[in-house]
């Protein structure tokens, strides 16, 4: 790899003057109350949550181990950056409920639909889950990517960018957090924009790429009978995990209750939505490239992790080159803002303020930057485990993902379009559901432990997405059966949080906030997808 050069450094200085002038400016605005400091005081348009939705998503492990999806024969996973129509789904039909109930996370819509039980579960499985997952990984991606870009040592890297993304984080919560992200996705686009483009120009163009990897490579329909990628499973499991990350996980539905109004939040969905094609073009195909090249013997790498850096620094002039070092540090700092973020909101108003429910506004904005520092210490403190274990840990958690996904669709889901489902079979769900998601989990990492021929071994050898879709079929059979054991819930409890309770007034409003532009674009987003599914696949290739 070919290290920055002068030009490179000032692209990536001035890059961080004006995020850090921009962080600046919004720490100066006075915050308050809990509304201000958590949610921007609900006053964002649609175009910065749009952009926060798709910099939320996209984090530096995310860039590199996407690429190396596309340069180490593992398209069928191309699916996972085609949930365009899943964050359509986040605008059409959930936001509506979560706008009109006022919450300000989901743990506490839970407890509005059912009861305080399922707020307490869902706010603690996702404090851990983001603490041992998404921060500590992101962390570890992010020293691996600064330390090779800049030449300085990982833990150097990964502790100078952990303090300042948590420094402004911390001093400036939410709004902080929308502003600097719209920044960062248009540095991480644009950058990762120019090297698929002259990537492309280098290998030749689309045909002689293709030619020179073969078009069976391209694609992502593999027969029910692969032992990796089965396509019905794939497509289910990607569904039920989709659901979950983009309609029901609070990193991602924080964004859209920050906007100004329904119309907002809905238009910034179909914004991030249009932006959510993008990962395909900007990071798989540059790894599909660095394949092409490497089998034309004009490019060299070992590990298809490699395949993005390496490209990067080979092929991009001075100046470009830094631009795509500042957008992948962009990618690293928006993803830790967004985790960093929403576990303090998590906790502080999922916990705190319910051990606590006296306690004044300002006192819970000091405790959420007071959560948001003691998140940071324990993702750092989570590293060293994580460099230990990093060998399997990408691919474990791609898995992982799968086993905590479907009982939370299934209640949330469940909980909006069918109104019987009580609070008794929510907590059932849950609680069961992560019971038996987490005891697969177990029985996997000690497959190797296990006699080939016993049950336990055939368990825990069974295709993580098969598996995955029949525990979600599991899950809504739980919450039905269980419901049905006790009282359907009241009229008053259920009143504008279902479908079936939705008042004439309610849907008018609802009717008022989008237009016919908006049904275009999220049609349009839909073509566009279907069209990426027949175009990687065989039929067409």
């Amino acid at each position: 790899m070919k290290g920055l050069d002068i030009l490179d450094w000032v692209v990536i200085s001035a890059y961080f003057v004006v995020l850090l002038g921009v962080a600046w400016w919004v720490i100066k605005q006075k915050q308050k109350n809990t509304e201000d400091y958590f949610l921007a005081g609900r006053n964002i348009g649609w175009f910065m949550v749009g952009a926060s939705i798709f910099a939320s998503n996209i984090g530096s492990e995310h860039v590199v181990g996407l690429a190396g999806n596309g340069a180490g024969d593992k398209m069928p996973l191309l699916i996972y950056e085609l949930h365009a129509w899943i964050v359509l789904m986040l605008g059409w039909v959930f936001l509506p409920f979560y706008a009109r109930s006022g919450v300000f996370t989901m743990p506490e819509f839970l407890e509005k639909r059912f009861d305080a039980r399922s707020r307490w579960v869902l706010s603690l499985v996702s404090l851990i889950a983001y603490i041992l997952t998404k921060v500590s990984v992101t962390i570890y991606a992010g020293g691996v990517v600064v330390s090779a870009l800049l030449g300085i040592p990982f833990w150097i890297g990964a502790v100078a960018t952990v303090a300042l993304t948590g420094l402004y984080t911390i001093l400036g919560g939410m709004r902080a957090v929308v502003y600097t992200e719209t920044i960062q996705a248009i540095v991480l686009v644009m950058g990762a924009g120019i090297l698929s483009f002259m990537g492309l120009e280098e290998v030749g163009g689309w045909g002689a790429l293709k030619e020179t990897i073969g078009v069976d490579y391209f694609n992502m329909w593999r027969p029910n009978s692969d032992p990796d990628y089965p396509w019905l499973p794939l497509f289910l499991t990607s569904t039920i995990v989709g659901i979950w990350y983009w309609c029901t996980d609070q990193v991602i539905v924080q964004r859209v209750l920050t906007a100004k109004s329904i119309k907002a939040g809905r238009r910034g969905s179909i914004f991030g939505a249009l932006l959510k094609l993008m990962p395909v073009f900007l990071f798989l195909i540059p790894g599909v490239v660095a394949l092409g090249l490497k089998m034309q013997g004009k490019l060299d790498w070992s590990s298809p992790d490699e395949a993005f850096p390496v490209l990067m620094s080979n092929l991009l002039p001075s100046g470009l080159r830094g631009l795509v070092a500042a957008g992948l540090l962009a990618a690293l700092m928006s993803s830790l803002a967004s985790v960093f973020n929403s576990c303090s909101t998590l906790f502080t108003l999922d916990i705190y303020k319910k051990l606590k429910p006296n306690k004044p506004e300002e006192e819970l904005v000091k405790t959420g930057r007071t959560a948001t520092f003691f998140v940071v210490g324990l993702g750092l403190l989570w590293i060293p485990v994580i460099t230990r274990l990093s060998d399997g840990l990408y691919e474990y958690l791609q898995n992982v993902q799968a086993y905590i996904s479907p009982p939370i669709t299934a209640v949330f889901l469940l909980g909006i379009f069918y109104k019987r489902i009580n609070a008794n079979g929510a907590i059932a769900t849950l609680v069961g559901g992560l019971i038996i998601g987490f005891s697969k989990l177990s029985l996997e990492i000690l497959k190797s432990s296990f006699s080939e021929d016993s049950f336990l071994y055939a368990l825990a050898d069974i295709n993580w997405l098969v598996f995955a879709a029949y525990y979600f079929a599991l899950c809504v059979a739980i919450a039905v059966i269980v419901s049905m054991f006790y009282p359907a819930p009241s009229a008053q409890q259920l009143a504008g949080l279902t479908f079936g309770t939705v008042t004439a007034h309610q849907k008018k409003e609802n009717k008022s906030s989008y237009n016919f532009w908006d049904i275009m674009a999220s049609v349009i987003v839909v073509i566009i997808v279907v069209y990426i599914m027949i175009s990687f696949s065989t039929l067409s290739l």
